[in-house]
């Protein structure tokens, strides 16, 4: 906020005037709505990525507000580690009644994917709300959601809630694996106690929005696709450009990529994108549907496929995914090229192998000259912990309430969270953000992110009853 406080009267005046906005259509205000988007405001316009930004600032930031609006400051730890000191973390508990019960624990990522001005129609650090939608770097992955945990405690405090569960709340930074050493990761296994919890929520699914705005379904993720980065690299000699040699790494490897964008793997069902397909089934438009119908029977049938494509999400959760995201080559303007590379950033389904992925690259490309390379081997991940009734039940009574008539479903996340890290260490870790999104996601990791208003007020009322549902638990 400081940033804001010396700008002059004027842009003062229109930054709190886009602050104090309404809340969404359909949606009355509520207690402390300004205060809320006063913080996310301040966590969207506090850069946090790698290349430009700093986690231990937003995370002594997010910690000042909460101890200036009365939260105490003995329950708020910002730690850092070691030789990073821009990946700080904050942990905050509200202390239960039963000490004997397992906590509940908000865990989210506050490091965001590197973010470039002029790429962008707006300032990538700056929240733009327009024609009902927020704009900015990390709005949708994750920041409405950081900033929905942080504001659930301070509400927690400021009603004088003493749960029956301690509740407790993690921002760590590193998720997006642009160099930050990884919070997550760092606090299992250096202040394992500190978040110990019986339940712990995070990123992953939320809510599906159709085309047209309609809610489709309440998700809650069940299983996410693991990522791998394959490289592929060209050699050569190089040489003067003024005497080119018929062989031209950069061309060999554009001729790859070219191959490789014809790749596409099969549909494949498991439990948990069938379990998800099934629930919307009803509720999609008649194409839609039919064609849903016919892949629960034939995954492969070729017509029904090319429907479920259209949408990027669905086809991302029906088959595993290999797409180029980096390419470096050449040395100097006026030499050929002695090396080109790129980066294959493959999303597999759960428990697939790499060795047929690998295969698969190799073929599409058809050509030796393009040396691939898979990631080293990594230990198999842990399967998630099962959604049972005790998970599943307050999810479907809140959804009951904020969002009468939508289906509650499990998903299959097509990206990864840190949950696998706190699994790894026995604290049992669901993916569901309460908040809705259409086809894109947002466009999180890309230009313009954004996110509907609505869809955070909302998301606000459902986790703030959400995880006062867990910490009565029994």
């Amino acid at each position: 906020m400081a940033d804001i406080l010396r700008r002059p009267s004027a842009l003062i005046a229109a930054a709190l005037a886009a602050v104090v906005a309404a809340p969404g259509a359909g949606r009355a205000a509520e207690p402390g709505d300004t205060a809320f988007r006063v913080m996310l405001k301040e966590m969207v316009e506090t850069d946090t990525s790698f290349a430009t930004g700093d986690c231990t600032a937003l995370a002594t930031k997010i910690a000042a507000r909460m101890r200036a609006a009365g939260f105490p400051a003995s329950d708020l730890q910002v730690l850092v580690p070691e030789g990073a000191p821009k990946a700080g973390n904050l942990v905050a508990v509200l202390p239960g009644r039963d000490p004997a019960a397992k906590p509940v624990l908000m865990l989210g990522h506050i490091d965001v994917v590197n973010a470039r001005r002029e790429d962008w129609t707006r300032d990538p650090f700056i929240l733009i709300e327009e024609e009902g939608e927020l704009y900015g770097r990390g709005v949708s992955d994750m920041k409405a959601q950081d900033a929905i945990w942080a504001d659930n405690m301070v509400r927690y405090h400021d009603e004088g809630y003493r749960p029956a569960r301690t509740i407790k709340m993690a921002l760590t930074c590193g998720e997006e694996s642009g160099g930050f050493p990884n919070g997550a990761s760092w606090l299992a296994q250096n202040r394992r106690a500190l978040i110990d919890a019986g339940i712990a929520l995070t990123e992953g699914g939320g809510g599906e929005l159709d085309p047209d705005g309609r809610k489709v379904a309440v998700t809650v993720m069940a299983a996410e696709k693991t990522s791998a980065n394959f490289t592929l690299e060209v050699t050569g000699p190089g040489g003067h450009s003024s005497k080119p040699r018929p062989e031209n790494a950069i061309v060999i490897l554009g001729q790859a990529l070219g191959r490789l964008g014809g790749l596409s793997f099969p549909t494949q069902f498991n439990d948990f994108n069938r379990a998800y397909l099934t629930a919307i089934a009803p509720r999609v438009d008649a194409e839609t549907g039919a064609a849903i119908r016919t892949l629960l029977a034939d995954p492969q049938d070729p017509a029904a496929n090319a429907v479920i494509d259209r949408s990027v999400s669905r086809r991302a959760m029906l088959r595993t995914t290999c797409i180029p995201t980096l390419v470096e080559g050449g040395h100097a303007s006026n030499a050929q090229p002695q090396r080109a590379r790129a980066t294959i950033n493959c999303r597999l389904l759960p428990g697939s192998p790499l060795a047929p992925v690998e295969a698969a690259m190799v073929q599409a490309i058809g050509d030796p000259r393009v040396k691939v390379t898979g990631p080293p081997p990594s230990p198999p991940r842990q399967s998630p912990p099962p959604l049972t009734p005790q998970v599943m039940e307050p999810i479907r009574a809140v959804a009951a309430k904020v969002h009468p008539g939508v289906p509650v479903t499990p998903m299959q996340e097509t990206f990864g969270t840190d949950s696998g890290r706190l699994i790894a260490v026995g604290i049992p870790t669901y993916g569901f953000s309460g908040l809705f999104r259409g086809d894109d996601a947002g466009n999180i990791h890309g230009l313009n992110e954004h996110i509907s208003v609505r869809s955070v007020m909302d998301g606000r009322d459902f986790l703030y009853r959400l995880v006062k549902a867990y910490a009565e638990q029994k």
